[in-house]
């Protein structure tokens, strides 16, 4: 399965998530890190899911950019 993550930059680390993953979550201090790491989050996220019997969410996030013009 492939789901989109979001990777934010802190102050001095990097957080990812998954939208379709609700609590699946991953810090790091590089990007590289934080997606190695949430990664990792997703496959476990996924096994406790299917050992609790609860159903696996199918991705369904999407992504855009939107280009807004600088107010001056």
């Amino acid at each position: 399965m492939r789901y989109m993550v979001v990777v934010e930059k802190g102050v001095s680390s990097y957080g990812a998530f998954v939208p379709d993953l609700p609590g699946c979550i991953a810090v790091g201090e590089t990007e590289a890190e934080a997606l190695t790491l949430i990664e990792e989050a997703i496959q476990f996220h996924l096994e406790d899911l299917k050992v609790s019997g609860q159903p696996i969410p199918q991705p369904a996030s999407k992504s855009a950019f939107v280009d807004v013009p600088l107010a001056a």
